[in-house]
């Protein structure tokens, strides 16, 4: 690589502006493409008028990422997150909860008591090996199948290495939230060790906070509505970036684009042509806003039945209250789906009808206390680990096939991965990109 032309950065999410405040740190010249009017990208926050604020989904980042990032200051604690489990028309906390239920934890203990040397090939063996064929079949596989919108015998045991790690883990992690009174991060973390110190805040401002503060000092280095449309490579090697129908040599780029999108941007080599074929889940958040607070029994409620259209229901203000007015509160409905299917389709108005019936079930009185709705969707919520590619997928992971082409980010690694993780992994992987023998300043 030549040092004397940028690093080509696309994308302005957490991923891409991690990349480019590290560069910015380590003197290596950079330019950052985002092809939105403005930066974060999933990660930004949005307040209405009445003051409820949301994101894309609910976002919780820990203390630890906080203080990395240096908006530590800037943060509220996060002192509860609680998870329960709507099954068989009866609501049971988690982990605790489902561990009580007789058959859940004779089946998870006869799995651990069966020894034998073959390794899970899919998500259903590797649940059913894991947490037992009770819990397996009635919880954890409808969720993953839900969540990915593929049937578990269809997708890869990796799938199970973004689930929450052992029972016992689980169970000191929530153990250690009740000791402290915070709200310990447990199955967040990859990149670092889950530890009771380890806790969940939230930024006063919303979670674009944590990219406006990585921005600062490099926003004369960020294009704006500028979509990268080509890759050019030349001898296995990137040499150039075309943007806005302007071809920019650049020593190397470093791409947040979703995996199967940068597949297709890369010219001059087949390298990347197996990745094209990579899938990721669509997904619909209605967020809606009701008078009252508590209307769920817990900040999160999994529906593992498919009784209910969606999958998810978060009421993020029992752990960040600030999120919207006094004794007014948001419930976000979580609805898997694809593009151009029944649910991505709908009008917003009959996508909030469809929630409020369904919640009715749940919550009587929640068509007296509702106020309104705000929909947000995305084509690219969750990649979805399908055994046809997973031999591709495997080399991804490890490497683009292009020296000088890096892809970060929970969708540019096609991996399940949160912020924390997000921001470690970037760190790592651009130093090392920067110390190659390659690369000379």
């Amino acid at each position: 690589m030549n040092s004397k032309k940028p690093i080509a950065i696309i994308g302005a999410g957490l991923a891409g502006l991690t990349a480019a405040n590290f560069l910015q740190k380590q003197i290596v010249p950079f330019i950052l493409y985002e092809a939105g009017k403005k930066i974060a990208g999933l990660a930004a926050s949005f307040k209405d008028e009445e003051g409820f604020s949301y994101d894309f989904g609910a976002h919780f980042i820990t203390n630890r990422l906080a203080a990395a990032i240096g908006v530590a200051d800037e943060c509220l604690t996060v002192k509860h997150y609680g998870e329960r489990v709507y099954l068989n028309g009866k609501i049971y906390s988690y982990p605790f909860g489902l561990v009580k239920i007789p058959r859940m934890t004779l089946s998870g203990v006869k799995a651990k008591l069966v020894r034998n040397g073959h390794s899970p090939q899919t998500a259903a063996e590797w649940c059913r090996k894991s947490y037992g064929a009770a819990l397996a079949d009635e919880v954890a596989l409808p969720l993953i199948e839900a969540w990915s919108g593929a049937k578990s015998e269809d997708l890869s045991a990796e799938v199970g290495a973004s689930l929450p790690g052992s029972i016992g883990k689980t169970l000191y992690l929530k153990a250690a939230s009740l000791l402290t009174r915070r709200a310990v991060a447990c199955g967040y973390n990859r990149e670092m060790p889950e530890k009771a110190s380890v806790y969940h805040v939230y930024p006063k401002r919303g979670i674009s906070t944590l990219c406006e503060k990585l921005a600062e000092g490099i926003e004369d280095k960020i294009l704006l509505n500028s979509p990268v449309e080509e890759i050019i490579v030349e001898n296995e090697n990137v040499v150039a970036v075309k943007s806005k129908g302007e071809t920019r040599e650049v020593s190397a780029v470093i791409s947040t684009a979703p995996a199967n999108i940068l597949a297709k941007l890369v010219r001059g080599t087949t390298a990347l042509e197996s990745f094209a074929k990579f899938r990721f889940r669509p997904m619909i958040f209605v967020n809606l806003k009701f008078e009252g607070r508590g209307l769920l029994p817990d900040t999160v409620l999994w529906f593992p039945e498919r009784e209910f259209p969606f999958f998810r229901l978060t009421e993020a203000t029992l752990s960040m209250p600030w999120l919207a007015p006094k004794g007014k509160t948001i419930i976000t409905v979580d609805i898997g789906c694809e593009r151009g299917d029944e649910f991505w389709e709908m009008a917003d108005d009959d996508l909030t009808e469809l929630c409020l019936e369904n919640l009715t079930k749940i919550i009587p009185e929640v068509r007296e206390n509702f106020l309104g709705a705000k929909i947000l969707k995305t084509l690219i919520a969750y990649p979805v680990f399908l055994n046809e590619y997973e031999d591709e997928r495997r080399k991804f992971e490890k490497s683009t096939n292009i020296p000088n082409l890096l892809s970060i980010g929970r969708n540019g690694e096609f991996s399940h991965i949160f912020m924390e993780d997000v921001y470690w992994r970037t760190r790592k992987k651009v130093g090392k990109l920067i110390e190659s023998s390659e690369f000379t300043l």
